[in-house]
């Protein structure tokens, strides 16, 4: 007896792993985005301490929109005074930054883990070709109560980073 090989079938079967192998990196991604909103959330509450100069901070997250939204403001003196948005967009984490250079960058998740998130600028509104604008950004989270905060400013190539290293108000 002679096997017959059918083309159409053996294709069909091919499409099918391609299909099962792509969803299961699209639920994956989803989900990688999920965790890292869920750890940022887990910051909800008041923060404070100091900036890399020993200057005085205060950090305050709160979830709001019905939990679809993280927000960060930042209270220090005059122009740190800013508020970051947190949000997810189907299958990635962003967020938008208002910062006290009056533009506001948007930024991607490029890389996270179980204790911290790192963001990336994508965009942003009012940042014209020779505007400084934050670069870059990474929340640690050593442990429930201590957070990290390493901002990155870029300005005509040149960057200049912030460090605010944060304890849960009690």
């Amino acid at each position: 007896m002679k096997l017959v090989r059918n083309p159409v079938r053996n294709m069909a079967a091919v499409a099918a792993v391609v299909v099962i192998v792509l969803s299961a990196s699209l639920v994956a991604a989803q989900s990688d985005a999920r965790k890292s909103f869920d750890l940022l959330k887990g910051l909800e509450g008041n923060w404070a301490g100091k900036n890399q100069q020993g200057q005085p901070i205060q950090v305050t997250f709160r979830i709001t929109a019905g939990g679809s939204a993280l927000m960060s403001e930042i209270l220090g003196r005059g122009p740190e005074n800013m508020i970051t948005m947190f949000h997810m967009d189907g299958d990635r984490l962003l967020m938008t930054h208002y910062c006290g250079a009056g533009n506001q960058p948007r930024m991607k998740v490029i890389a996270s883990d179980a204790k911290s998130v790192s963001f990336e600028f994508m965009d942003g509104t009012n940042i014209g070709p020779s505007d400084g604008h934050m670069q870059h950004v990474t929340f640690t989270q050593p442990d429930a109560d201590h957070h990290i905060e390493e901002w990155i400013f870029l300005d005509h190539g040149k960057e200049m980073k912030e460090l605010f290293t944060l304890a849960r108000a009690k």
